[in-house]
This record gives structure tokens, sequence and C-alpha cells, in this order.
């Protein structure tokens, strides 16, 4: 009976203590990663402070000047829309020099906006549970900014797109786009392909949402890959498991 009576307690104990660390969020994580010694809040912590890190550096290198206009990887075209007001005024030989400012004043509105972001996707990451933290840290390259991105983008696109109005309006887009626009509405019954007026609020927020997202997921894959990325100690710490 004495027997019974101890393992009961130790078993009693064993069980409290397992409840006490889960409340606590102590549990390390249940699959393969469990030797790694990881608890939930050190991956939590972890990987918001790795899409901080991401966030900080992409805004950084998108809002800086030629951060979207002399990277080809983001670099926002002539509005696909409306390409052939492009590919006609060119073809006439009319307008050369306001489509060429026009394409690079583009992609100023863009790093004008991107400047004001941070604060944006920062409280976008704020929700991440525990389940979302474990599959982002086992979910191969992007899957955090994949994470926020699914999560996200539609709620930025909403807040950034009075960001990106204002950063037109400040670097005077509409200035080189009306008179382009204007001429070639104007000559309708000669290319007799109708009209345009394309959004360029819209068009310039959805590629600079979609740009930084690009930075982003880049700036991730680097702390992923290369310890030197790592530059605080749960950064280290969390994606060092995945060095293995």
């Amino acid at each position: 009976m004495k027997k019974i009576i101890i393992l009961a307690v130790a078993l009693f104990t064993i069980h409290s203590c397992d409840v006490a660390k889960q409340v606590a969020g102590e549990i390390l994580i249940p699959t393969e990663g469990s030797e790694t010694g990881l608890t939930n809040t050190e991956v939590i912590s972890g990987l918001k402070e790795a899409l901080g890190v991401a966030i900080n550096n992409s805004t950084a290198l998108t809002s800086k000047l030629d951060g979207f206009n002399g990277n080809n990887l983001i670099k926002l075209p002539f509005p696909e829309d409306a390409i052939q007001v492009k590919n006609f005024l060119t073809d006439k030989g009319l307008f050369q020099n306001q489509i060429a400012t026009f394409e690079t004043t583009l992609n100023r509105a863009a790093e004008d906006a991107s400047a004001k972001a941070t604060p944006i996707f920062l409280d976008a990451i704020k929700s991440m549970s525990i389940q979302d933290g474990f599959e982002i840290l086992k979910g191969g390259e992007g899957a955090a900014t994949n994470f926020l991105k699914k999560k996200t983008t539609q709620r930025l696109i909403e807040a950034f797109s009075p960001v990106a109005k204002n950063s037109i309006e400040k670097v005077e887009l509409t200035k080189y786009w009306n008179p382009i626009v204007s001429k070639y509405n104007a000559m309708d019954f000669i290319h007799g392909k109708g009209k345009v007026n394309p959004d360029l609020d819209q068009y310039v927020t959805n590629k600079a949402v979609d740009g930084l997202f690009t930075m982003m997921a880049i700036e991730e894959n680097k702390i992923r890959k290369d310890p030197a990325a790592r530059v605080t100690d749960i950064l280290k710490k969390v994606f060092s498991t995945l060095d293995k």
C-alpha cells in the first residue's frame, strides 16, 4: 500500500509539473525539435524578431533613393493596364522624356511610401500563435514572410493606400502622368484601343507592398541560412536548430 501511495504521489507530481510548464509556455517542441530545448516563448520571440529584422532591413533598402528604381527585382514598370499608352507614344516619338521621368517618379512614390510602412508591418506580427510559430520555423524558406503575407496583405493594402496616395502627390507623379494619358486618349480615333485611366494609387500600393514582401523574404532567408545574419542571441538560439 505504501508503494502504491508513493507511486501515485510521483505521478501526480510529474503531471502537475507538466501542467505548470504548459501554463507558463515552457513545453518543448513536441516533435523532432524537442531535443533542441526551445520553449514556446523562445520560438515565438525568435520568429517575431526575425520578421522584425527582415522588416527593418527591407524597408531600409526600399525606402532609400533608387531602392525600387535601382532594383530590378522590385522595380515598378509602366502600369500593365496602360502599356499600350507607352508603346503607342513611343512608336510616334511622343513624350519620350516625360515617359522616362514618369517611370522614375513612379518608383520614387513607392520608395517614399515604403519608408512609412514599418509600423504597419510590425503591428501585424503581434498576433502570431504558438502553432503558427512552430509551423513557420519548420516551414522552410520564406515561411515567415508567406505567413505574414497571407494574414495581412489586404489589411496592409488598405492601410498603405493613403500613404501611397500622399507619396504620389508628394513626388508630383500625376504631373507627368496626366499629359501622357491625355495625349493618348485624345488620339483614340487613331489607335482605336479605347481610353485608359489606370488607378495609380492602387498600382503603386500593390507594387510597393509586393516589393516589400519580396525583400522581406530575402532578408528572412538570410537569417535561416547565414549564422552571421542572426544578430541577436534569440535569433542564434532559434535558427541554429535549422543548421543540423
